[in-house]
């Protein structure tokens, strides 16, 4: 049984007979008869009641109980099929779909808001499902198909994922304009572990590698606040009550708070990133393009 034989039943009870059914599936009557015949052999009952009239000899066709029963599945399945055609080609189309996308904290915050607007502007059919968190919960959510698309660091690329580089950006140390290290032009990686810290919690890679650092220095890291709100990080900073290494996008002139290199400068580099075995949809791939052309 297959959905020709569905739809050759349904035309069968809409026209009430072969000649008329089979042109208007545009299709030879003989070969419509042995596509019901099939149907019937393959399910083993009769689906057709054949009689003939009196006058004319003219074929009353209607269906058997199992007949009935049959073609109301069958009204059921040509209806979602045709749906399921409409859903997918809206998909293809981009006038349906949806964008999932695990985002790191501070890109969620300073880089994707404008280009968000944007791409909804050229594209508003579409749904932005945004899931913010570290860099370490964007790559669980990926493994996990919780998103389909995910900005991670270059760190976190496997052959499991294709991807693009999405933008490098500097990691700078953020301080007060009082603070002690305010008059250095930059600043290095043993003076800045002398301070007290405020930092993201454990997820974020900012703070993973800050951490290796100072284990690799054989020192330890004084950290005074933890927070993941980026704007209560900024007051704490611009207190004075602690630095901070943030990415240099954070820091703008209206902020009370000085961003230094790192002597040796530190980047990093931010790929948008998906699974290889599961391809990504026409919406996902829209909306990396969309970045791609935006940087």
């Amino acid at each position: 049984m297959d959905i020709r034989q569905l739809k050759h039943l349904d035309a069968l009870v809409k026209t009430a007979s072969f000649t008329k059914a089979a042109q208007s599936l545009n299709m030879a009557q003989p070969a419509l008869s042995q596509s019901i015949k099939r149907l019937e052999t393959s399910l083993g009952v009769t689906l057709v009641n054949r009689a003939s009239s009196g006058k004319g000899g003219n074929k009353q066709l209607s269906l058997t109980a199992e007949g009935k029963a049959l073609h109301q599945h069958a009204l059921l399945i040509i209806k979602q099929l045709k749906q399921a055609e409409a859903h997918i080609k809206s998909m293809a189309n981009l006038t349906k779909g949806e964008v999932r996308i695990g985002v790191p904290g501070m890109l969620g915050s300073f880089y994707l808001p404008s280009r968000l607007m944007a791409f909804r502007h050229q594209y508003p059919d579409l749904k932005l499902s945004l899931f913010e968190g570290g860099t370490r919960d964007s790559l669980k959510m990926l493994a996990r198909e919780e998103v389909d698309i995910a900005i991670i660091t270059a760190q976190d690329l496997s052959p499991e994922f294709d991807s693009h580089l999405l933008l490098r950006e500097q990691m700078v140390v953020a301080m007060g304009s009082e603070h002690p290290l305010a008059e250095q032009a930059s600043i290095n990686l043993e003076a800045f572990f002398e301070h007290e810290l405020v930092m993201f919690k454990p997820g974020y890679f900012h703070r993973e590698w800050m951490l290796t650092q100072a284990k690799s220095l054989g020192l330890r890291a004084n950290i005074a606040f933890e927070t993941n709100l980026i704007n209560l990080i900024k007051q704490v900073v611009s207190q004075g009550f602690a630095i901070t290494s943030v990415l240099e996008m954070v820091i703008s002139d209206k902020d009370d708070i000085l961003a230094k290199p790192f002597q040796p400068q530190v980047f990093l580099d931010l790929h948008i990133a998906w699974k290889r075995q599961r391809p990504i949809s026409q919406a996902d791939r829209a909306f990396v393009d969309f970045l791609m052309k935006n940087r």
